[in-house]
């Protein structure tokens, strides 16, 4: 080892120890600068670069030691190439770690599931390191012209044969950053089927039917088709409640025994609220064999719906029968024309 080599390596190994140094200090007075702000963008930035810096301080190193020593051509020149490849490395690198944090924060907040969004981030840095790849390249001499050209035919190909893949997967971040379905609702689809939303992932939608059945809908589906969400814009939905009696039955005692009904159930049953107070509708009113009536409540969530109907219903009908109240059944008058029995003899 000539005695070049050996100041060449002592310099970057003094220079890397003292720009280290420097470094560390730098962050740790760029930390305590962000501490002071309430936005996260900084954040971000400071931690996508302090990795690369690394790197870049051995660069650094490397150009100080080729400046300093009297190293031969020939190794100044690879060593100048080197450092200028390590040096777009770097920027590529925090670049890329600069983009995949704000990415991943603003998936964050639109609350895009782990899948995807680590799909995206993946995505996100590939393209910035394909970008850093060909500036090498072309840093090196080699014509990156048809690298691009296969890349784009590529790339196109790839578009087509994957159209319904990426049509799910764009209609599903569309509609996890609208949130108008979100995990945890309770929909029910433009076909008929009701259930909660248990994952909206990166191609399809699954929804956990009462039943406890899988429907899988494909996310480009989904979004083209009507929803009922029972979630939007509150949990808090209405129940009405039909109840039909006698045309011999007083419509105001009705009124008062459901009422008092539906409020004491409101202290007992789970899930039906009090507060909105329950009312009753006398509607939609004359019916063939009954006067109808719609007890309005208000329950506390979809899933809760069942069981305060079973509940109102069961008071209801115990109650009708203390208080005397008939429930009647459907009848029907026929009336015979004379004419026609004389026709028959009878």
């Amino acid at each position: 080892m000539t005695k070049q080599t050996i100041i060449a390596i002592l310099i970057v190994l003094g220079a890397t120890a003292v720009l280290y140094l420097f470094r560390k200090a730098f962050f740790r007075f760029l930390y305590h600068l962000v501490r002071k702000t309430d936005s996260e963008m900084d954040d971000l930035l400071i931690k996508g670069l302090e990795g690369p810096s690394a790197i870049l301080i051995i660069t650094i190193a490397i150009f100080i030691s080729i400046r300093l020593s009297e190293l031969p051509e020939v190794y100044s020149a690879y060593a100048y190439k080197g450092m200028y490849l390590s040096l777009i490395f770097t920027v590529t690198m925090g670049l890329a770690n600069i983009s995949g944090r704000l990415l991943t924060a603003f998936l964050q907040k639109i609350e895009l599931p782990i899948s995807v969004a680590s799909l995206l981030n993946t995505v996100a840095k590939a393209l910035v390191y394909a970008v850093g790849l060909l500036m090498m390249l072309h840093y090196l001499g080699i014509s990156i012209t048809p690298i691009i050209t296969a890349l784009g035919v590529g790339g196109l190909a790839m578009a087509l044969a994957l159209q319904d893949t990426l049509s799910n997967l764009f209609a599903g971040i569309h509609i996890l950053a609208e949130h108008t379905i979100r995990v945890g609702d309770v929909i029910r689809l433009e076909g008929g089927q009701e259930g909660v939303v248990v994952d909206i992932g990166w191609r399809t939608t699954r929804i956990r039917m009462p039943q406890n059945n899988l429907v899988i809908v494909p996310n480009s589906k989904l979004s083209q088709s009507v929803v009922l969400n029972y979630h939007l814009p509150e949990q808090r939905v209405v129940l009405l409640l039909p109840v039909g009696v006698s045309y011999d039955t007083d419509p105001d005692v009705v009124e008062k025994v459901l009422i008092d009904e539906a409020t004491k159930a409101a202290a007992e049953v789970a899930g039906l609220l009090a507060d909105p107070p329950p009312a009753v509708r006398f509607v939609p009113g004359f019916g063939d064999s009954s006067l109808n009536f719609t007890l309005v409540c208000h329950v506390k969530d979809v899933l809760d719906q069942p069981l305060v109907q079973h509940e109102l219903n069961k008071r209801i009908f115990k109650r009708f029968k203390q208080e005397g109240i008939e429930i009647p059944f459907p009848t029907r008058t026929v009336y015979v024309k004379g004419s026609a029995l004389k026709q028959r003899g009878e």
